[in-house]
């Protein structure tokens, strides 16, 4: 694969275009904990919401390390929208290029073509926004069962669970659940309409950094989801998890994006641009820059060779390079903002200067599902192990 297509330096030059405005936005909706619904409507305006949406259904035709690219930059401008926007183009890139490459048996694959035109239409027409919850705040083994169900009912399902930390819980237009009908293993993705009878949007929102996604709970009870808004065929979502597993890395480019911050910040700093005080002379100085490039590099690189490994049936090196990178990269974000902090010294921590609301955003990737550090950790060591006596434990 070619990483630097003409394509994708167009598509990432479109958003570096768009960034400027951004990042000067950036620190009002951390401070308020508002959605970024100016960033949202450039998107919009630069056709970004149908990133994903194949050329032959009027979208930008950005496959999955297009859209990596993108969410890259995006995050290096704001993190919250390049989360947020990551929850949007998820479900286009189960519905077109993952659903494209499972080779689905014939009835599944012309019911997945009838629901994702109406899916597509909506984006590239109506601008329709769509958020993807998946947490319910169970166990690390959330990629393997949902406690919100779905009954089948005449003409679509009636849903009932509550979904925790659902990004633009108040700002999509439809909530992707990821829910499951009693009895049948099968996973199912189900659109429920933002305002439907029966759902809820509970809690407060205060949170340590990430503040402009507006993940709040989503509380379902009895609400009704037409059949047509099942995007995918029922165990699609489950042959998914198991055979294109890549799908969980792609928050983590966001973050990669907020470590292309902190080096774009700390060397501003340490310059003399941000205030004209040249401090880069200082050897302690130079010292802890190295150690910033140095993680932002290692993190790069991983999460390029998982972006150029994604695809169906990975092999196990290919499992173990997206379960490290992932580490590699949730880990990294706070410890590069943590030596940031104190390469810059004090005054970098205050407002509103980026850095501490930086750090505060990359604090908060490690503990997010359904690979968090703690997941990745557990299934890479016990994958290592498995291979070593001969057998292979799926991540």
């Amino acid at each position: 694969m070619h990483w630097r297509t003409d394509r994708q330096r167009e598509l990432v030059g479109a958003i570096a275009d768009l960034g400027p405005a951004m990042k000067q936005r950036a620190e009002r909706y951390d401070r308020e904990a508002s959605f970024p619904y100016e960033n949202f409507a450039d998107l919009r305006d630069a056709g970004f919401l149908a990133l994903c949406v194949p050329e032959s259904h009027g979208g930008l035709g950005g496959d999955y390390a297009t859209y990596g690219l993108v969410a890259e930059e995006l995050g290096r401008h704001c993190g919250s929208t390049a989360l947020a926007f990551n929850m949007h183009t998820a479900t286009c890139l189960l519905a077109g290029q993952i659903g494209d490459e499972l080779a689905l048996p014939g009835p599944d694959r012309e019911l997945l073509e009838t629901r994702r035109k109406r899916l597509f239409e909506g984006i590239v027409e109506d601008h329709t926004v769509h958020a993807q919850p998946f947490s319910e705040g169970r166990s690390p083994e959330a990629t393997r069962g949902f406690a919100t169900t779905a009954t089948p009912v005449d003409g679509g399902y009636l849903v009932t669970g509550r979904k925790i930390f659902a990004s633009l819980s108040t700002s999509a237009d439809i909530h992707n659940v990821a829910c499951m009908v009693e009895g049948d293993p099968r996973v199912r993705l189900l659109g429920v309409e933002a305002g439907a009878e029966g759902l809820v949007v509970s809690g407060e929102w205060d949170p340590l950094g990430m503040r402009g996604t507006i993940s709040r709970n989503l509380e379902m009870t009895d609400v009704f989801v037409p059949a047509e808004n099942e995007w995918l065929p029922s165990g699609m979502f489950n042959l998914m998890a198991k055979r294109w597993p890549h799908f969980y890395m792609t928050l983590s480019f966001a973050y990669l994006g907020v470590m292309a911050a902190i080096i774009d910040f700390t060397g501003d700093y340490l310059s003399g641009a941000v205030d004209g005080v040249d401090r880069s002379g200082h050897p302690q100085k130079q010292h802890l820059w190295t150690e910033i490039q140095l993680r932002h590099e290692q993190a790069r690189a991983l999460a390029y060779q998982a972006m150029h490994d994604a695809g169906p049936d990975p092999d196990g090196a290919a499992i173990r390079r997206a379960l490290t990178s992932m580490i590699t990269t949730m880990e990294g974000a706070p410890d590069m903002a943590s030596a940031a902090i104190q390469a810059c010294g004090g005054r970098s921590l205050l407002k509103p200067l980026p850095l501490e609301r930086l750090y505060r955003d990359a604090r908060c990737g490690a503990t997010m599902l359904p690979w968090s550090v703690e997941v990745c950790r557990q299934r890479l060591g016990a994958y290592g192990l498995a291979a070593q006596h001969g057998g292979e434990q799926g991540a």
